[in-house]
């Protein structure tokens, strides 16, 4: 796809829409940006005209493609006149494979990514059996990344298509030194994901030289890199207390795999997409004719002879009993957490705390395996 002297508009500067700005600009673009929000930050766009706040439809002027962020509106007055006037609109998709000139297998829908990204991987797995390499890209927080650590070399991918054909490069560099016979240097060297793997060989400095290297580095504020990474989990400030529970209404959310006798709503044992609601307005207790779990992360067994041990609805009936909280929501949330990535969880557990506060729930007691 020849993008010199091509200009183009994109519409939304979020995380997708600011890559694909900086995809086509790379390739000798002249770009066109416009976002609603006016708090977007400039400098880290690359150069082009910026329309921010209300549409305007002078950005389309001279426009030879739209691009609109996934999260743009079909309602969008920008896109609607882009129609009218006959200018094609691009989808970042569409825009990836169209600059991506090696055959792509792309994996998308509702339902059964993760079966087929597996099937992908062990196609991988199996020709590397065979005798043949194998390379692969997966973004780091794909559950596959952590089916394959070992077996697979695994390029990481962005959060957007657009950013494809860095990776793509990465992966054919990579494709070629396998192919040459090539000895692989270490991950953070070479651009593929850790796998897990040991090798013994002599830094040439024992290790508290090393070390005192890093401390001064550090004391200096030079640039170091720590032979032991670590990664630190995100901070989350704790809510208030509640002022008093005897008036409070509380609600119950589990990870554990929390399911109705058979499973009749097909909740997945892992990689979740979506959490369940099930009401609980009629019971004291979760029993085990009719409830069970569905989880691959833990023997399920005592959880389906008493399923209070992952909802302990139980116990809050029996403080509710005694005055102690104003009362048990009417609603239990479950799902399974395991192998489930970061960005999912977080819009998961994003939409619970809506549903939550819309509710008007005072608090949330979150049971995990």
């Amino acid at each position: 796809m020849e993008l010199a002297h091509k200009r183009v508009l994109i519409i939304g500067l979020g995380v997708s829409g600011s890559a694909a700005a900086r995809g086509l600009a790379a390739r000798g673009a002249s770009l066109v940006m416009t976002d609603q929000r006016q708090d977007i930050a400039r400098a880290s766009l690359p150069a082009g005209d910026i329309y921010l706040g209300a549409e305007d439809p002078g950005a389309l002027r001279g426009v030879d493609f739209v691009v609109p962020s996934p999260g743009v509106p079909p309602s969008s007055m920008l896109l609607g006149a882009a129609r009218a006037a006959g200018i094609p609109i691009i989808g970042e998709l569409e825009l990836a494979s169209r600059l991506i000139k090696a055959p792509i297998i792309a994996v998308t829908g509702t339902n059964g990514k993760s079966t087929v990204t597996t099937l992908l991987g062990e196609v991988c797995k199996a020709a590397q059996a065979l005798g043949l390499k194998a390379v692969t890209g997966m973004h780091p927080e794909n559950p596959g990344t952590l089916s394959y650590p070992s077996e697979l070399l695994i390029v990481p991918t962005a959060a957007t298509s657009v950013d494809m054909p860095t990776a793509l490069a990465a992966m054919v560099r990579l494709a070629l030194k396998l192919s040459r016979g090539e000895e692989l240097g270490p991950a953070q060297v070479e651009g593929y994901l850790p796998r897990g793997l040991r090798r013994v060989y002599d830094r040439q400095r024992p290790g508290y030289l090393r070390a005192l290297d890093m401390l001064q580095a550090k004391l200096q504020g030079e640039a170091f890199v720590t032979e032991v990474p670590i990664h630190a989990p995100e901070r989350v400030t704790p809510a208030a207390p509640i002022a008093d529970l005897s008036r409070a209404t509380i609600a119950l959310v589990t990870t554990g795999g929390l399911v109705r006798k058979g499973n009749p709503d097909k909740q997945v044992a892992s990689n979740a997409t979506r959490y369940y609601r099930h009401t609980v307005a009629e019971l004291r207790s979760l029993s085990g004719n009719d409830w069970e779990a569905y989880h691959s992360g833990y023997f399920n067994h005592i959880v389906n002879v008493n399923p209070n041990y992952i909802l302990p609805l139980n116990f809050l009936r029996d403080l509710e009993d005694e005055g102690a909280i104003g009362g048990v929501y009417q609603w239990i949330y479950a799902l399974p957490g395991v192998s489930t990535p970061v960005a999912i969880s977080k819009r998961l557990g994003k939409s619970i705390a809506e549903d939550l506060q819309a509710g008007g729930i005072n608090g949330c007691l979150l049971v995990a395996t």
